[in-house]
């Protein structure tokens, strides 16, 4: 397959033995004419026209009160962290409770700002948060708790929800995968009390690095905006409602530059476009692995009922490491990248010191998940490349002549 760049299409052709990365940032081509213009502005650092055109889209297509782009998911998620607290600035925060099988940021944000992460343990079909296991956690202590929707494919956030009311705690989502994925018709990041979302390159959309926090209420937002600009109360001040702006929380420098807003504005704007060339990959795999499935060879990624996922990443699930290592080498040897995913966060060096605890749902994703290349410019023919590859190493072989509709 041909490089793709920045100013090219999302389509692209394969080329026969070339090697199919894992993910690729997939350009619209008006991502170079934004960033030239806000180059060209006296307007470089964040909160200028394109960041507000970026605010304004997520607001409409999210539903929600609130968007804030953020420098990463991970400054959105310390943003989550400090407004979370509801103690005395200089005292512990707290426990959060989050899945142990996710990225380290989930916890990580967290315990930055003097949180105790606790570690539940994942479903075994979606490996989102159990909800099940989530109540039996919580303390006096507890102050929130993080639902990852694992994939682009969201938690069961009903169940999540009811138990963060009646705990009175707060509901943060990490939807840094999820970017418009829906649960029962609702906007992933209009689920909780507030969510974080990725544009880091290896995302459906793509600034090179980036991200937002959403706010389903406006009660949030306030200081939401303070925490955002270094604790200071400086957007108040542009906007004539103090008249000088001075440290008033804690806060961070958590706004990204208006280059990179420029850049996402394009991807936000064609985003169905994106979205429908993920899923006709993710449909072409399904297609093809299926019959390995059925077999019991492996397992396939699933979609509850009501949730719509964003097609994120495709990952198979084999029977143990060891298969995936030699599945792994195999298909690197045809060209082909697959690697695993998340280890269980409780079994970190760093997670061990919030606790010892058996989850064994989460270890055993560790041990037997495998991503396969999904990007929006991956040609259906590499799907079947890597298809083919899978079958042979397995040592099944069948004519492959259907198609998954674009």
């Amino acid at each position: 397959m041909h490089d793709e760049e920045p100013g090219g299409s999302t389509q692209s052709q394969p080329t026969p033995g070339a090697v199919i990365p894992l993910s690729r940032p997939s350009w619209v081509g008006r991502e170079r004419d934004y960033v030239l213009a806000a180059m060209a502005s006296e307007i470089h650092q964040g909160d200028g026209p394109f960041t507000r055109r970026c605010h304004a889209l997520l607001e409409e297509r999210l539903g929600v009160a609130r968007a804030l782009l953020t420098t990463s998911c991970t400054t959105a998620l310390e943003m989550a962290a400090i407004l979370a607290r509801r103690v005395d600035p200089g005292r512990f925060a707290g426990e959060v409770i989050c899945p142990s099988y996710t990225f380290p940021s989930t916890a990580g944000a967290f315990a930055l700002h003097g949180y105790e992460p606790v570690f539940a343990d994942v479903r075994a079909d979606t490996l989102n948060l159990d909800e099940s296991k989530v109540e039996a956690l919580i303390t006096p202590r507890t102050r929130a708790i993080v639902a990852v929707h694992y994939a682009g494919v969201p938690c069961e956030m009903d169940a999540l929800a009811r138990i963060a009311r009646a705990h009175d705690l707060v509901l943060v989502e990490d939807a840094a995968q999820a970017i418009f994925s829906r649960y029962h018709g609702r906007p992933a990041g209009a689920l909780g009390d507030m969510a974080a979302f990725s544009f880091h390159a290896t995302k459906n959309l793509s600034c090179g690095e980036g991200g937002a926090i959403t706010f389903r209420d406006e009660g949030w937002v306030a200081r939401a905006e303070i925490i955002r600009e270094k604790g200071t109360n400086r957007d108040q001040f542009q906007r004539g409602l103090v008249d000088k702006y001075t440290w008033v929380d804690h806060g961070g420098s958590y706004l990204p530059s208006e280059l990179l807003a420029a850049c996402l504005l394009a991807q936000l704007e064609d985003a169905e476009a994106i979205q429908a060339r993920r899923r006709a990959c993710y449909e072409q795999y399904l297609a093809r692995l299926a019959p390995l499935a059925d077999a019991g060879l492996l397992r396939l990624p699933v979609v509850p009922e009501g949730v719509e996922s964003n097609h994120h990443l495709f990952f198979v699930r084999v029977d143990s490491a060891d298969t995936r290592d030699r599945l792994t080498h195999a298909l690197e040897a045809e060209g082909i990248t697959a690697l695993f995913h998340y280890a269980a966060l409780h079994r970190t060096p760093m997670g061990r010191r919030f606790g010892e605890r058996s989850l064994p749902v989460a270890e055993e994703a560790a041990r037997t998940v495998l991503r396969l290349p999904l990007y929006a410019g991956l040609a259906l023919e590499d799907v079947d490349r890597v298809g083919d590859a899978i079958e042979r190493f397995y040592g099944t072989s069948r004519a492959w002549s259907g198609a998954c509709a674009t």
